[in-house]
């Protein structure tokens, strides 16, 4: 369970590091200097942390399945910032709507990488034992203001293409999102098949289904009826 954690967490680190590329200097100043002062503000509370407590949030199926609801709020938000930055990329306006929400992705750095920040400096903490807690955060949150920014730059060279940056975040946080799925079952696997069908409530499901489609038919062939009417 714990190497599935410490994967999710690479895969949010590198998240946070591929969104960071995409922002200009003031931008990844601005959020890189947030996150230093979260890690450096966090020195207390990462200290009173002890590693039989934490083995027992990861035992924990409540725990898992209430962090699960973050993780998916986190991969749909970096989604919604992937799709959109494309169809900014491909010259297409976006409506008020969307460039709102486009700003609001643009400017999420990610919910997790927050847990992840903490997480590293509880183990930080652990690894220089009788070290002062202040001094460790303060330094710990100096080395993410100057590392960070150091390693969007360099991914930022390795891709200098904007659709290779966003389609790495992609499938990155598919990744994340797959292994959010493994930790929350936390090894759990149903013992016994169920035979009975619950008609109702397939027919209301098969019903949705069918229901957004037609929808989506209809609002497609307006979209493209005006389409045409407009270049006539």
């Amino acid at each position: 369970m714990e190497t599935v954690v410490i994967v999710i967490m690479l895969t949010v680190a590198l998240s946070f590091l591929l969104k960071l590329s995409c922002h200009g200097r003031a931008g990844i100043f601005a959020i890189c200097t947030a996150a230093t002062l979260f890690t450096a503000l966090c020195g207390d509370y990462a200290a009173m942390q002890s590693k039989t407590q934490i083995a027992d949030w990861l035992q924990n199926p409540d725990l898992m399945l209430d962090t699960s609801v973050l993780l998916t709020l986190d991969v749909m938000m970096q989604l919604a910032f992937c799709f959109l930055r494309t169809r900014k990329a491909a010259g297409e306006r976006l409506s008020r709507w969307s460039e709102g929400a486009y700003q609001i992705c643009f400017w999420f750095p990610g919910i997790l990488i927050f847990p992840v920040l903490i997480s590293t400096l509880v183990g930080i903490i652990f690894a220089i034992p009788g070290g002062d807690f202040q001094t460790i955060a303060w330094t710990a949150g100096a080395v993410v203001l100057i590392t960070s920014p150091l390693l969007a730059w360099a991914l930022r060279l390795l891709m200098p293409r904007v659709g290779m940056c966003l389609e790495l975040l992609f499938l990155n946080n598919l990744l994340t999102a797959a292994l959010g799925v493994v930790a929350t079952v936390n090894g759990r696997t149903a013992s016994a098949g169920v035979a009975d069908v619950e008609w109702g409530a397939l027919a209301g499901v098969l019903g949705l289904v069918a229901t957004g489609a037609v929808a989506g038919i209809i609002i497609s062939r307006i979209k493209s009826s005006r389409h045409h009417d407009n270049n006539i």
